[in-house]
């Protein structure tokens, strides 16, 4: 299986410039016989929109670009990040897995920061579950962002049996390293390392690059495979049109080694989480 990640830098608010983005980076794909490409949070949008969400959003049955983005998911697999208006007058932070012409799956961010540089929760709505579903290459399942640094939510993908994590960014870089990176961006790779050692599972992580109302963002896309090691990385800071060939039958030989999938009782934590909840001080 080819996996292709367009880390790329979108024009905020332009959602014409994106989408002719987004069809240049398709036709690179298919010449390179891409099965999987994959775009990063907000790709069609830009990510500092505030009251720009509104103006940007679409309904995702009868949009014009998406129809046209699932047409062209005949031929490969497309992940995307868009605004997306699911109820009239509520707006998400979405990503969209889009193969043989249809829309396979959409998740919808459950995590908003609204904290520091980030205003996402004046925004948004929130997303309410983390789902696998099934695709042309396996169970998978999709984060987006900050959903990421919850290892509880890695755990629900992880329990609902995904072979594929795929997380989608717009995360900036934060803290100066001296190197070519930013402190944050390791941040980034120790989860992916330690999320894919523990699920057994390929984990595809695509960022974007570029600034936006003074953030830098950080590039640094990546996958790491079932055995939490390292197989591809993008540059860090600019563009990339990052493709690398995964072997799925390395799911298979990672939960032959560790049985940790084997092992696990979802129904366990389910009981000790009620437990917990129940016992919540105001």
């Amino acid at each position: 299986m080819k996996v292709a990640l367009a880390q790329i830098s979108p024009h905020l608010g332009d959602l014409e410039k994106n989408f002719e983005l987004h069809i240049k980076y398709i036709k690179k794909a298919k010449k390179k016989n891409v099965d999987l490409l994959i775009f990063p949070e907000l790709s069609l949008t830009g990510y500092t929109l505030k009251d720009l969400v509104e103006e940007v959003a679409l309904p995702l049955e009868t949009n014009t670009f998406i129809n046209q983005l699932k047409t062209a998911s005949c031929d490969l697999s497309l992940v995307f990040g868009f605004v997306e208006e699911k109820e009239r007058g509520l707006y998400y932070n979405s990503a969209a897995f889009l193969a043989e012409g249809k829309i396979l799956h959409v998740h919808r961010k459950v995590f908003l920061p609204t904290f520091g540089m980030f205003e996402e929760g004046k925004f948004y709505a929130q997303g309410k579950n983390f789902h696998t579903f099934s695709t042309p290459f396996g169970n998978a399942g999709m984060m987006i962002c900050r959903d990421f640094l919850s290892y509880g939510a890695c755990y629900l993908l992880f329990a609902g049996d995904s072979e594929i994590i795929i997380v989608i960014s717009a995360a900036p870089g934060r803290g100066i390293t001296g190197k070519e990176s930013y402190e944050t961006s390791r941040m980034w790779e120790s989860m992916g390392e330690t999320i894919s050692r523990f699920s057994n599972a390929f984990l595809i992580y695509c960022n974007r690059v570029g600034f936006e109302d003074g953030k830098h963002f950080a590039g640094g896309s990546f996958i790491y495979s079932p055995l939490g090691q390292l197989v591809a990385k993008a540059s860090y800071l600019d563009k990339d049109f990052l493709i690398q060939e995964i072997n799925l039958n390395d799911i298979r030989e990672a939960r032959k080694k560790w049985s940790y999938k084997r092992d696990d009782k979802p129904e366990v934590i389910l009981e000790a989480l009620k437990r917990i909840i129940k016992n919540y001080e105001d």
